[in-house]
């Protein structure tokens, strides 16, 4: 079984949408690189954003 680690001294980073930290977790394990936001919530306010603005193309 693996070592136990902190929360603190796990990998973090900051929500596109909010600005806050969140830190790593398990189910994020095999996609870390690709999770950009902190929440569902805030993955749909980021696409709702997105549609308000328009996109070209």
């Amino acid at each position: 079984m693996g070592k136990m680690r902190r929360k603190s001294d796990l990998p973090q980073k900051d929500c596109a949408q909010c600005g806050r930290p969140f830190a790593w977790r398990k189910k994020w394990e095999k996609v870390w690189d690709e999770v950009r936001y902190c929440s569902d919530r805030c993955r749909a306010d980021a696409r709702r954003g997105r549609k308000a603005e328009g996109r070209d193309g």
